[in-house]
This record gives C-alpha cells, structure tokens and sequence, in this order.
C-alpha cells in the first residue's frame, strides 16, 4: 500500500465514511454498499467495531498485538470507550490488519464504519486515506431504541452492549464526540450525503436512497 501518489500530498487510499448513532443501520449498510459496490467500483466494508469484537473474543492475544492492547480493546467494548489521541496505533494494525486480510487494491473504496470517531481520529486517519464523502444516517431516538428491540437490520445478535444504559450512554458520546465530523468533512470540502432513517429502513432502502441523492447535480 503506497502513502501517496508521487507528486500528491494526498494519500491514495480512498475511503467513505459512514456516520451516524449506535442501532442506525451502518453495518448492514455497509454489507450493502460491500455486495454491490459503487459506480463501478469494488467496495470494502471495515466494520470497527465487528473487527474489535472479534478480536476481543479471542483468548489469547493476536498476532501483532500485544497482551495489554488486548485487554484494553476488550475494556474499551465493556464500558463503551472511544480510542484517543495516543490509541491510535491501535486502530491502525486493524486497519492494515483488515486491508491484507481483503486484499485491498487501488481502485477500491474502503467503506469506514466506526472509525474516525472524533476530530482528532480524523486528523490519523487522513494521514493513511482519503476520505472523499460522507453517508450521515439520521435517525429520531425512539427509532433506534426500535430499530434495536426488534433487530432491524438483523445485526445485533449476540451483542452485549445494547443495554438501554449503555445505548444512551452511546448516543451520548456520538452527539458530543462523533457528531462533528460532519462540519470538519463539510469544511475540507468532501461531500455529505443525508439518509434518513425510520424504524423499519432496511440496507436496501438506504442504499436506494443514497444511489438517488447522489446522482443529483449539486448545486
């Protein structure tokens, strides 16, 4: 994986970044957008928080990690943490991990999930790719306790952090923290693209819209 094109300050890696509350529907989204790709291109799903789970879920710690980073990725999931500033080095052996594992190649897109969180995530992040776009899913907060009780977007079996406590301890985090992002993509000039989600919007619906609202000339 190449940092930049010569002569371009700009990382090579292209990347859209999918935003929105716990329970919104990005994981099954971004299976979606993986399934069917975009104009023409092929689509990598990095679900963050699937890739840390799974992880987490192993016994001892995995390969190029090591055992205090193990037991902190497994804190940062029971008590709903976000990785800071000096955790970064974390996310990115998952991200590399991810990108081998896939098979990653210049003309994909890397569909971000989960990562960056917050401001200062994004600043990293852009030092790896560029992020061209953003998918912001907007959802009403009685439609994602909904969209969770009734497993929607058939994502959440098995999870253990859907606890009323920790959702809204979640969406919390989500407003104060990851919220912003919108405004320093907007004033870094990539494009923002706005789905709105109902308790029963499938991936299919999302991807729909979002097909459609893109395609629109921009003013």
């Amino acid at each position: 994986m190449r940092a930049t094109e010569q002569g371009s300050a700009r990382p090579t890696v292209r990347a859209m970044l999918l935003i929105g509350p716990t329970g919104v529907g990005k994981t099954p989204f971004g299976s979606c957008l993986e399934k069917k790709g975009f104009r023409g291109s092929r689509c990598l799903h990095f679900d963050f928080g699937h890739e840390l789970r799974a992880l987490a879920r192993q016994e001892a710690e995995p390969e190029g990690f090591s055992r205090q980073e193990h037991v902190f990725i497994r804190d940062v999931l029971e008590k709903g943490l976000l990785l800071e500033n000096e955790h970064f080095p974390i996310a990115a052996k998952v991200i590399d991990a991810f990108m081998r594992r896939s098979g990653y190649g210049r003309d994909d897109i890397l569909v971000l999930n989960g990562l960056p969180r917050h401001e200062d995530q994004a600043r990293d992040i852009d030092r790896k790719m560029t992020i061209t776009s953003l998918i912001v899913l907007e959802c009403a907060v009685e439609d994602i306790f909904k969209r969770i009780s009734h497993n929607t977007g058939g994502d959440r079996l098995g999870r253990s952090d859907d606890g009323i406590e920790m959702v809204r301890k979640k969406l919390d985090i989500f407003h104060a923290r990851t919220a912003p992002l919108v405004d320093h993509y907007m004033k870094a000039g990539r494009g923002i693209f706005r789905l709105k989600v109902g308790s029963s919007s499938t991936a299919e619906d999302l991807y729909s819209n979002f097909l459609s609202i893109e395609r629109k000339p921009r003013a």
